[in-house]
C-alpha cells in the first residue's frame, strides 16, 4: 500500500464523515429549512472529497498504467462535481422558497427577511 492509497482512503472517510452529518442533521434538525442547510452543506462536501478520491485514484492509475480510460474516469467525475456544485445550492433554495410561500415559517425565526420583503411583515 502506497502513499496515494492513504490519501484515497482520508478522502473517502472524510466524506463518509460529512455524509453521515448531513443524515444526523435531516433527522435531528427542527424545521425544513435547517435541515436544508444541514444536509446540502454536508452532501456538498461529502461528493467533493468522494470525487477527489475518485480523481486522486484515476490520475494515479494513467500514471502507473497510461491507460486513457482512466482520464475519461477523471473527467467524468469532474464534470459530475461541476454539476452538482451547480444544482444542488438551487434546488435547496428553491425547496426552500416553495415550503416559505406554502407557509412553512422558521421554527425559531427572530427575523424573518424574507417575509417582510414580500409586504407581510409587521413594521
Amino acid at each position: 500500500m502506497n502513499w496515494v492509497d492513504y490519501l484515497i482512503y482520508a478522502f473517502l472517510a472524510i466524506s463518509l464523515t460529512f455524509n453521515v452529518l448531513g443524515s444526523i442533521a435531516l433527522h435531528r434538525f427542527p424545521d425544513v429549512y435547517t435541515r436544508l442547510h444541514g444536509a446540502t452543506k454536508c452532501t456538498t462536501f461529502g461528493t467533493i472529497f468522494a470525487v477527489l478520491a475518485v480523481f486522486t485514484h484515476a490520475l494515479y492509475q494513467l500514471h502507473v498504467t497510461g491507460d486513457s480510460k482512466y482520464l475519461q474516469m477523471a473527467l467524468h467525475s469532474v464534470v459530475a462535481l461541476i454539476a452538482l456544485l451547480l444544482t444542488n445550492p438551487v434546488g435547496a433554495h428553491a425547496i426552500a422558497k416553495a415550503a416559505h410561500l406554502s407557509g412553512y415559517k422558521p421554527a425559531k425565526a427572530v427575523v424573518d427577511a424574507y417575509e417582510e420583503k414580500l409586504g407581510g411583515g409587521r413594521e
